[in-house]
């Protein structure tokens, strides 16, 4: 972790380019450092998870039972 401290623009840079960077103590991972983008994308994953709608709606397209419109219909 002291090491982490004076390494973090460093770490900073590589959670930027996409890595994920494990912070540990004592032999034990104790937190990620990962760029904004790829947070917003485990928390947008994460509100799909927990939405009964769009579970249903993904199980339906897994079972090729999905309708799928022209985005022209949006129009109407």
């Amino acid at each position: 972790m002291t090491e982490a401290q004076s390494q973090l623009p460093g770490l900073i840079k590589r959670a930027e380019r996409g890595e994920p960077v494990g912070i540990r103590r004592r032999d034990e991972t104790v937190a990620y450092l990962v760029s904004r983008e790829r947070m917003e994308a485990i928390v947008e994953t994460m509100e799909l998870l927990a939405n009964p709608a769009a579970m249903k709606a993904i199980a339906e397209h897994r079972a090729g039972r999905a309708k799928f419109l022209p985005l022209s219909s949006l129009d109407d």
